[in-house]
């Protein structure tokens, strides 16, 4: 099959999926995931629709071998980061959510869900302190709240040491 053809099927299955159809979307691109093995677009897609439908641990390889891929746009890497992790967490595999989360949120500061998820497998793991900091960090930047702006500078400042006092 030739990149027109394979675009076609996987711009398909991407709306099938948008427009509800789940699981024929699902099945669509495993078809296409086994005809492009390496395809790292695929895979995301593929891992996606498994993950939309409550299939979190057969999203995983798919995941995985997308992110293991080269292709993906920046914004495809950013959702499989955030997916693999979150995934990963609600499988109960704590450790590598945070491995995979962290990594995300490192090749992505910016995105405030990458760094949301990865308080949460924090939390997961124990890790309660690192956990509350990012949370402030994210809430002092981007609340709208006038009472949080007015402490802005207190709420930033302890979310580098909240055990800190006087």
């Amino acid at each position: 099959m030739n990149d027109q053809g394979r675009n076609g099927l996987l711009a398909a299955a991407v709306r099938l999926r948008t427009e509800g159809h789940r699981e024929e979307a699902r099945q669509r691109l495993l078809s296409l995931s086994a005809d492009f093995p390496a395809d790292a677009e695929i895979a995301y897609q593929t891992a996606w629709a498994h993950d939309v439908l409550g299939l979190e641990a057969e999203a995983v390889p798919f995941y995985e071998r997308s992110l293991a891929g080269t292709g993906l746009s920046e914004a495809d890497r950013r959702g499989a980061l955030l997916g693999l992790g979150s995934t990963y967490r609600v499988l109960g595999q704590y450790d590598k959510a945070v491995e995979v989360l962290r990594a995300g949120a490192g090749q992505f500061p910016d995105d405030g869900a990458l760094r949301t998820f990865l308080a949460m497998a924090l939390f997961n793991t124990g890790e309660h302190h690192e956990a509350m900091g990012l949370l402030l960090q994210l809430l002092a930047a981007g609340s709208t709240d006038p009472h949080v702006r007015q402490y802005r500078a207190a709420i930033e400042h302890y979310a580098r040491d909240l055990n800190e006092t006087v």
